[in-house]
């Protein structure tokens, strides 16, 4: 019975490309749902083999039944997720039973995509490894007295897998078949020396010694060799190893939103028509009621609005930047304004399309800019309440509720001695003004947080 639904799996691929076109006409895209209809007619590798089964869908119905009442999202969605993912469509059948297909295994395919995860980042850890070794090598024949390294990326490694994910299945073209874990993981390691690149300056430091028995000092000098580790990005990396054309590219990003919003870590952040209103100006204002003084900046000021965020906007879709602008500012010397931070985040992989932010990028610039970040849970308030006690900073994911319509990144500054919690909200000065229950923030904040929120602790 496996073989043969199998075979079915193996024919319905060669139809695909007639049954994309068929979907196409039928498929109506909105913004929380990226490119379906591009993607589909694409080919691309997931998007065309579901269309096969759905076209083949009373060979399979109990399939489409799993998905509508097992993962609870519209069937063409799932359509649109890259396929390795489903452990590739050379085995796309649940490991408990060969007789089911995984899509109808929810637990299945949350355990590939943490398998997934987990060998991706070891090889983020490999390619760390890799740079600090050619350093060494560098130092070695450099004529330098002593050697410094920095690496902010020592410790948790905060890459997109989402983009490399999608990156590998839009390399694939139509070659289905051949996607399967083992392959990316060939791929990956083979560039692994792309990842990670390294600056170095020299610098002469003059030190004194003292003879211990005549006391007498002695000013010596050393050449110090000075390193930084420089993470090159997914979208280098999809120059350089996979080679994407223009084309995948667009692929790449549609597979690359879909999956941020199945699993939650590129939940639509967006303001309604009714709540994008230009507003006044805020330069100079700060917030001094907390235990920090917080730079305040609102995605909404005349200055900033309608400045680019990628192909969106500051207004619209900015909040993830504009949080991390106060929490920058407010934290290190360095003044970062939201329009420098949007650049920054798009530049870094941490703009998401027509949804906002991909979550990663709150913890990935609190690194780059040496800030030390811890993820949390609702599940851990006193966390939330020492750590604003402690004077850090906590920025939180919200979802539908007293923030926002939608998905939207606030930033936590303060506690009062009640107990009550302050904000700095992106979006809006009067709610920054309030005084809020934290019961209120740990029950509308993101239940699909990814990459270690809801909320991350700063500072």
């Amino acid at each position: 019975m496996a073989d043969d639904n199998k075979n079915s799996a193996t024919e319905m691929l060669n139809k695909s490309a007639n049954a994309a076109s068929a979907i196409q006409g039928a498929v109506k895209t909105g913004k929380a749902v990226a490119g379906i209809a591009k993607g589909t007619a694409a080919g691309g590798p997931y998007g065309a083999a579901a269309t096969a089964l759905w076209a083949n869908r009373k060979l399979v119905g109990k399939i489409i039944l799993a998905v509508l009442l097992i993962l609870a999202l519209p069937v063409l969605f799932i359509l649109m997720l890259p396929s390795l993912i489903f452990g590739g469509l050379s085995d796309a059948f649940s490991p408990a039973n060969q007789e089911v297909p995984i899509l109808n295994d929810n637990a299945a395919i949350v355990e590939n995509v943490n398998n997934i995860s987990f060998s991706i980042n070891s090889i983020m850890a490999e390619a760390l490894d890799d740079v600090i070794e050619r350093i060494n090598r560098d130092f070695t024949s450099s004529g330098g007295d002593q050697i410094e390294i920095n690496n902010p990326h020592e410790g948790n490694q905060y890459n997109n897998v989402n983009i490399f994910v999608s990156q590998y299945c839009s390399a694939k073209n139509k070659d289905f078949e051949s996607i399967n874990l083992a392959d990316m993981e060939r791929i990956l390691r083979r560039g692994k020396s792309h990842l990670y690149s390294f600056t170095k300056r020299e610098e002469t430091r003059v030190y004194t010694t003292t003879d211990p028995e005549t006391e007498e000092e002695t000013e010596e000098s050393e050449l110090w060799i000075i390193y930084t580790i420089t993470y090159n990005g997914e979208s280098y990396f999809a120059d350089t190893i996979f080679e994407l054309d223009d084309d995948q590219k667009s692929l790449s990003k549609d597979y690359a939103r879909n999956m941020s919003l199945f699993f939650g870590d590129g939940m639509f952040q967006g303001l309604l028509s009714t709540e994008f209103i230009i507003g006044p100006s805020y330069a100079g204002v700060t917030f001094t009621d907390g235990q920090t003084t917080v730079v305040y900046y609102n995605q909404l000021d005349e200055r900033f609005a309608n400045e680019p965020y990628g192909t969106d906007n500051i207004g619209g879709y900015g909040c993830g930047p504009t949080a991390m602008a106060i929490v920058i500012s407010s934290l290190t010397n360095d003044t970062i304004d939201p329009i420098q931070m949007a650049r920054w985040s798009y530049e870094n992989d941490g703009w998401c399309s027509k949804s906002g932010s991909y979550h990663s990028l709150i913890p990935s610039a609190a690194k780059a800019w040496n800030l030390p970040v811890e993820g949390c849970t609702t599940a851990e308030p006193q966390r939330i309440v020492d750590a604003l006690s402690s004077g850090k900073l906590v920025v939180a994911i919200m979802s539908k509720g007293h923030f926002t319509t939608s998905g939207h990144f606030i930033v936590l500054r303060g506690v009062t001695s009640s107990g009550t919690i302050l904000v700095a909200d992106p979006a809006s000065y009067s709610r920054s003004e309030k005084e809020w229950d934290l019961s209120i923030i740990l029950n509308e904040a993101s239940r699909g947080a990814g990459s270690g929120g809801p909320f991350w602790i700063i500072g």
